[in-house]
């Protein structure tokens, strides 16, 4: 069969362009990795190239095997010689063929991330740095940072005392490094680079080997892979760019969606191929994802269309609680498997992992089978974990394991040789380790006192609390907190930590005796036991709207549309913030073939305390013409009912008379003839000084004196 067989037009134009530099502009599910690899073999095929002269670059191990497995089945030639891989991985090949040019020894080990971690903390401790000003993760950010922008500590900002010495910790750790024979995964590009860049014979020798540079994900490339992919494109060679910039999501891994336009303009590209006919989702799912994303004016444009028709609409269902949407969700499922389609074809999304908890909890109590994707389970997760130790320990000062898991962890100089003492007097003595700390004396004696005298006080200052608040009160005074805000890729770890509180709080609400911390610290082990489904059962599937990309599922359920949630609020704060939250809310629409479910909740949990949310901004951009609103349905499954306040306040609700008079309470949606739909959030104030404040979403928080808001229902 001809490699250019069942191509459509604009594919087979991609796949047969001439020697030119092109961009192929390839939309969700137009099929881009059929046209890159039928590129390449066409292009040997037709001996434009042999295969020892293409350099195939893509994001994952899988896709480049992917790629070599589907060029194997249409060439009858080996592929072993061919240069198809990562970024890094090529890298280190590169490294490996010319080390001594590099500086490096013939068998230098590549370190991951928790090597390279330890190995920072070891420069730390032998420069006496001070760990409380210099986190060891936040040093590790900074030395990778500065690699991905291609800088040496040398080139590294150092404009005062503080940076300039976090340049020093840099150079000192790059010296370590230099020293064992390892190299970290930025350096690994980095050294790459700087070897091509300085070394012209051997640039000039890939620059003629690599005439034909195929480059997969093109949007995900940060400004040094951009960099080093110019580095090998010499005046005979050519590049073949494939992405879509409308899916570009990982701006906070370096990922940088200008390299595109940057790449049309500095190599003179003439060739730019949209490819927009989609082979996954029905018409009106796509619809509604051209609509979304033509609200970003930073795009180069493409509109997706498909020739299995319009499809069903997409469902939106508003819920009261996110305990409603996620019950309610739990029942669809199981109407959808009813009716026939596999639990594996069904994807449920999240734009934070702390979501996940919620949902886990409700499809734990349907007996619905499922797996998080590219993750853990909210009480596997590391953070919560640490701080289910210390409730147990706040529970029972004989928990040996809880006590093991966070002695050290926020670090509180307490190391390996000092808890094998307290493990030994503790075994002399037939006693728990905490009972064995008064035995001990010297450092070690006095920083386990200082964390035994610690659990002590939380136990004793958790006399009278809720249960939330027990947990809230111990997040902070035992540092997790504090540790995980200090950390630059900490937010996900403080969210799920602050969503324990809101599962603290659930499980109140739904026990109506034992609602003790021990009870709570039992229900969480249950529902941390074996409950996750196997590999290879029918399970449902969640993922975060990140880890989804490159998956399609015949249903999938995005929750949590709601503004400050999705779009994220942080994404306020930052100049392409709005732009790339749609970007991925693109992404999450483009992942279902046949049903989309969009949900929402007016409440939602968050620290313990109930949030009025504003619909998504997103849910607005869709065409009216394209959606089903969903009437709630009454659930058969027990329903949490929503918190007014935290456990504190409920005991002292706050009532604003003349509010209740004129008819308004708190969580109702209002109108405003200038701000526009609203949910009424707090109130305070009597008479004529009563004021209500009210969430406009996107023309943010205002407060309104009652007396003139002019309010209307909604």
């Amino acid at each position: 069969m001809s490699l250019l067989a069942n191509l459509n037009p604009e594919q087979l134009a991609a796949v047969t362009l001439p020697n030119q530099s092109a961009l192929i502009l390839a939309g969700a599910g137009s099929g881009k990795t059929r046209v890159l690899t039928t590129r390449i073999a066409w292009l040997i095929q037709t001996g434009n190239v042999s295969p020892a002269g293409i350099l195939a670059v893509t994001f994952t191990n899988k896709a480049a095997k992917e790629m070599l497995t589907r060029i194997s089945a249409m060439l009858p030639i080996s592929t072993r010689g061919m240069w198809v891989g990562t970024f890094h991985g090529l890298c280190n090949r590169l490294l490996r063929a010319h080390h001594r040019d590099a500086g490096l020894p013939q068998l230098f080990q590549i370190f991951d991330s928790a090597d390279q971690l330890s190995l920072v903390k070891r420069v730390l401790k032998a420069m006496n740095v001070d760990e409380d000003r210099f986190a060891a993760k936040q040093v590790q950010h900074y030395i990778n940072a500065n690699k991905e922008e291609g800088k040496r500590a040398s080139e590294a900002e150092a404009y005062d005392e503080f940076s300039r010495r976090y340049a020093e910790i840099h150079a000192a750790y790059d010296e370590q490094c230099q020293r064992e024979g390892v190299v970290d995964f930025a350096e690994l590009l980095l050294r790459s680079f700087e070897l091509l860049s300085k070394n012209e014979i051997l640039r000039e020798h890939y620059r003629g080997r690599f005439r034909h540079i195929l480059v997969d994900e093109f949007q995900d490339t940060n400004r040094l892979q951009y960099r080093w992919l110019k580095l090998l494109t010499g005046p005979g060679s050519v590049i073949f760019a494939v992405g879509d910039d409308d899916q570009s999501i990982y701006a906070f891994r370096g990922a940088n969606v200008g390299n595109m336009a940057d790449f049309e303009r500095d190599f003179h590209v003439e060739n730019v191929i949209r490819l927009e006919q989609n082979y996954r989702s029905h018409g009106n799912i796509l619809d509604a994802a051209n609509a979304l994303i033509s609200n970003n004016r930073k795009r180069l444009g493409k509109n997706l269309w498909t020739a299995a028709g319009h499809g069903e609409p997409l469902r939106i269902y508003e819920a009261q609680t996110d305990g409603y949407e996620a019950h309610w969700l739990a029942e669809e499922v199981q109407t959808l498997h009813r009716d026939g389609l596999a639990r594996r074809e069904i994807g449920v999304l999240y734009r934070s992992n702390a979501q996940s908890r919620i949902l886990e909890h409700a499809l734990f109590s349907a007996g619905i089978p499922y797996r998080v994707y590219g993750g853990l389970r909210f009480f596997e997760r590391m953070e919560v974990k640490h701080a289910l130790a210390y409730l147990r320990l706040i529970a029972s000062s004989e928990d040996d394991s809880a006590f093991l898991r966070v002695v050290n962890f926020p670090a509180r100089g307490i190391g390996a040789r000092s808890l094998e003492a307290l493990q030994e007097a503790a075994k002399a003595g037939d006693t728990s380790l905490h009972n064995a700390v008064p035995q001990l004396g010297g450092k070690a004696g006095n920083a386990l006192g200082a964390f035994v005298a610690m659990i002590a006080s939380l136990r004793k200052e958790a006399e009278g609390l809720a249960l939330p608040e027990i947990v809230d009160h111990m997040l902070a005074k035992s540092g997790l907190l504090a540790h995980f805000q200090a950390e630059k890729d900490g937010a996900d770890r403080l969210e799920n930590l602050q969503e324990l509180i809101n599962a603290a709080a659930l499980f109140v609400q739904e026990q109506d005796e034992h609602q003790d911390l021990a009870a709570f610290l039992a229900h969480a082990a249950l529902e941390a036991g074996e409950h996750q489904a196997g590999e290879g059962a029918d399970a449902l599937q969640l993922m975060t709207v990140h880890s989804a990309k490159g998956l399609e599922f015949q249903a999938v359920f995005v929750t949590g549309l709601e503004e400050g949630l999705f779009p994220h609020e942080q994404s306020r704060n930052e100049a392409d913030g709005l732009e790339e939250e749609r970007r991925l809310m693109y992404v999450a629409i483009t992942r279902a073939r046949a049903r989309l479910y969009l949900l929402f909740a007016q409440n939602r949990m968050l620290h313990g305390q109930t949030r009025y949310n504003v619909a998504s901004r997103f849910l607005d951009e869709i065409p009216a013409g394209l959606v089903k609103w969903l009437t709630p349905r009454v659930s058969g499954l027990p329903l949490p009912q929503p918190v007014l306040a935290s456990a504190r306040d409920a005991a002292t609700p706050r009532t604003l008379p003349r509010a209740t008079q004129m008819g308004w309470r708190i969580g109702q949606n209002v109108v405003h003839a200038k701000f526009g739909q609203g949910v009424i959030v707090d109130a305070e104030g009597q008479g004529p000084d009563a004021r209500l404040q009210i969430n406009f979403g996107r023309q943010g928080m205002k407060w309104l004196a009652l007396e003139y808001a002019k309010l209307s229902a909604a």
